[in-house]
């Protein structure tokens, strides 16, 4: 086994890093010798998910190894990482939509089915240690399924491919697969932090003709301006249900709403503000992940509304990563703008406290060689 540094949270709210052993790949798992993680806000809830594990799900880095019968892939390639493992023969992945795969379990808890990445293949004290999401990307090694793993072309750096790995592909998913917003159409976004920047930008690429984007910081606003925001609006301070946001999307839309709204803070007091945003008919996505409970009106669903809570943008990694690719290497899909800052493994506290005080819109660890 190799040893290596990584990210350990201990379950009840703190991290280290500790030293870990790594294994060899066994049957249709993959080494990757991880060069770039991203920083996400499941990274922090995942402090308190009560057992110890290998912090990290946005990676990306270049194949060490490869276990018996991994055909994609082999020693020296470039990868990014996929948090979201297919089995590939569920009803759902059999259905078209892998990431609600009936045998991944990939975040609450302990993966001990067939199939997974084995429980014996990371060690921390002589003892087998989960890794998030089955990956454990702020690690300098990761031993990962070969699901998880997607040829990365050599013209985007390490930094901005990582990102892809999850908050890209949330917001870019979320507007690309689910919403599937339309050219000409108008769009509002409530959070512009690393997720909804993302869904500003796909909905640009989407053509839509109207990007209203709505958060409590002009440091975001500007960010928003920058991916693709036409409109911006400043939160008010003593409005915490929205008000003024409703009015201002309804000034923007000939008094209707938006035809798609997005909400991207993970705030309780705003999950359901979309609802209130959409016109008649229109769809409310609420894409930040929010666990809290939440009362709502019921009239608030009423006159054929939609309210999704869609699963990292619907990934399909073999037509959402390549398509993804393309749009980087057109210029269309500014992933080296959304990394607000670098940090070396050994800062990895800093870049979560740095993230939760909304002081990056993607901060990335740096692992050496990249």
């Amino acid at each position: 086994m190799k040893r290596t540094l990584a990210a350990v949270a201990d379950g009840q709210g703190q991290m280290s890093l500790e030293e870990i052993a790594v294994g060899d790949p066994g049957p249709g798992e993959v080494l990757v010798a991880m060069r770039a993680s991203g920083i996400c806000h499941t990274d922090h809830a995942s402090l308190r998910w009560g057992r110890p594990l290998v912090m990290g799900h946005e990676g990306a880095g270049v194949v060490e190894a490869v276990g018996t019968g991994v055909t994609s892939v082999k020693p020296g390639d470039r990868v990014v990482l996929n948090w979201a493992i297919p089995c590939g023969g569920c009803f759902q992945c059999r259905d078209g939509h892998p990431v609600l795969c009936e045998e991944s379990r990939p975040a609450y808890v302990m993966e001990r089915s067939a199939g997974h990445a084995r429980p014996e293949g990371t060690l921390w004290m002589g003892q087998p240690i989960d890794r998030s999401f089955n990956l454990g990307t702020l690690s300098g090694l990761a031993l990962v399924r070969e699901a998880a793993v997607t040829l990365l072309p050599g013209a985007i750096p390490f930094t901005s491919a990582c990102i892809m790995g999850c908050g890209v592909m949330t917001g870019y998913g979320s507007v690309m697969n689910v919403a599937k917003v339309a050219a000409d159409s108008v769009v509002a976004v409530v959070g512009c932090g690393g997720v909804g920047l993302n869904v500003i930008q796909a909905a640009r690429l989407a053509g839509a003709k109207v990007i209203a984007a709505i958060d409590a910081r002009e440091s975001a606003l500007e960010n928003a301006r920058k991916f693709g925001a036409t409109h911006v609006l400043a939160m008010p301070p003593g409005d915490p249900g929205g008000a003024a946001a409703v009015d201002w999307v309804k000034s923007l839309s000939d008094g209707r709403g938006a035809d798609y709204a997005f909400e991207a803070t993970s705030a309780a007091a705003l999950v359901f503000l979309p609802l209130q945003l959409v016109r008649n008919g229109g769809m409310a996505l609420q894409v930040s992940g929010c666990n809290e409970s939440v009362a709502v009106p019921m009239p608030q669903f009423m006159w054929n509304k939609f309210y999704v809570t869609p699963l990292y943008g619907d990934c399909v990694p073999s037509r959402d990563f390549p398509r993804m690719f393309r749009a980087y290497e057109q210029g269309s899909l500014r992933l080296d703008e959304l990394v607000t800052r670098q940090y070396s493994l050994s800062d990895v506290a800093v870049a979560v406290d740095d993230m939760m005080s909304g002081r990056n819109a993607k901060g990335v660890i740096v692992f050496p060689g990249e």
